[in-house]
């Protein structure tokens, strides 16, 4: 490494992002913490990735390594590129993932253009990832840790973003990061992590139930043959492969099979009609750049928590790609992410759009 090259380090008040600043002023970076001021649901608190308490807890540990700390006033960009397409959404029908928005257009676009504008040579997260490069090629990896590995949710990256990215946690699990936490007395060792969307109260129902964009009107359960079984609350209060709180009984367990947003239905039926052999993505990117020549054959997640299968990625051009499955998949949901892996290397990824 060149003495003192500079590294914006993102930070949350989290105990992963603290450890990231550690760790790298301690390998001789001029580390910078900056924290992204974020919208939240108007009446509730304070943004979770940037309340008062995460702020405070950067700040402590930018002041103990002896780094600047600044404060980044994204909430218009925020609203616009996460909150608002997160309801656009839900009112079609589909379930997105904020984060995925949020990686793309903040903290890999906002973020990273003020790293620059700061003079930076790299910026850096807490996810648990890694970069390598390879053949004059940068490659984006799976962590160490299987059970924490955050690679999904970092699929959008390219070239221009790894050959700038520092991830120091890839090659730990998170039970060690705590135990650095710990052996280096930061406060945030042992803080416990928010699975929950960072911009609402908890449940996103009754944040999306306000907004004027989403209806939630009561419709028909049908079932496959579009007999009606009962009422639901709301298309997005549903989701495909939703088993609880459908409210009608029957002789077996009955699963949200598809959003039928023209009909204003939820269609049910048994999980054995829930999986399915194909899918289409759109806004497709790839870490290389380059689509392959033809099929290839990789290993898929549908959504972060699920484990990759086996499949055939066919890209199509202009951003939409074709996925068939080796083993039909249950629950693919339109909206979320799909990300495609050889070995262990993230080759790219987009959203679901159609499934067959």
């Amino acid at each position: 490494m060149e003495a003192r090259q500079t590294v914006l380090v993102a930070m949350s008040g989290g105990v992963d992002s603290s450890v990231a600043a550690t760790l790298l002023h301690e390998q001789g970076y001029n580390v910078i913490g900056g924290m992204m001021s974020l919208w939240a649901e108007e009446g509730g608190p304070a943004n979770r990735c940037c309340s008062p308490e995460a702020e405070e807890g950067a700040r402590d540990l930018c002041r103990m390594i002896g780094a600047p700390f600044l404060l980044f006033d994204y909430e218009s960009e925020f609203k616009e590129s996460v909150v608002d397409r997160f309801v656009a959404e839900y009112a079609r029908g589909r379930t997105p993932n904020p984060c995925l928005a949020c990686n793309r257009h903040l903290k890999f676009g906002l973020l990273l253009q003020k790293a620059k504008e700061l003079g930076a040579d790299y910026l850096a997260t807490g996810h648990y990832a890694r970069v390598r490069r390879l053949n004059g090629e940068y490659q984006l990896l799976k962590a160490v840790d299987p059970n924490k590995d955050q690679s999904y949710v970092l699929y959008m990256l390219g070239q221009e973003e790894l050959k700038r990215l520092l991830l120091p946690l890839g090659e730990f699990t998170k039970e060690q990061v705590r135990a650095m936490a710990r052996e280096r007395g930061l406060a945030v060792a042992d803080r416990e992590e928010s699975q929950e969307i960072c911009f609402t109260m908890g449940d996103y129902r009754p944040f999306l139930s306000a907004q004027a964009d989403v209806v939630f009107e009561p419709g028909p359960i049908l079932d496959e043959e579009g007999e009606v079984l009962g009422q639901h609350k709301g298309l997005p209060a549903y989701t495909i492969g939703q088993r609880e709180g459908l409210g009608i009984s029957a002789p077996y367990p009955l699963y949200v099979l598809e959003i039928d947003i023209d009909r204003n239905a939820l269609v049910v039926g048994p999980r054995e009609r829930l999986p399915r052999s194909m899918l289409r993505a759109g806004a497709v990117s790839l870490v290389s750049g380059q689509p392959p020549d033809g099929p290839v054959e990789v290993m898929t997640k549908i959504r972060y928590r699920a484990e990759a299968t086996k499949a055939t990625f066919t890209y199509l051009g202009g951003g939409d790609a074709t996925v068939r499955f080796v083993e039909a998949q249950p629950a693919i949901t339109p909206g979320q992410g799909v990300v495609f892996y050889c070995g262990e290397a993230v080759m790219g990824g987009g959203i679901i759009e159609e499934v067959g």
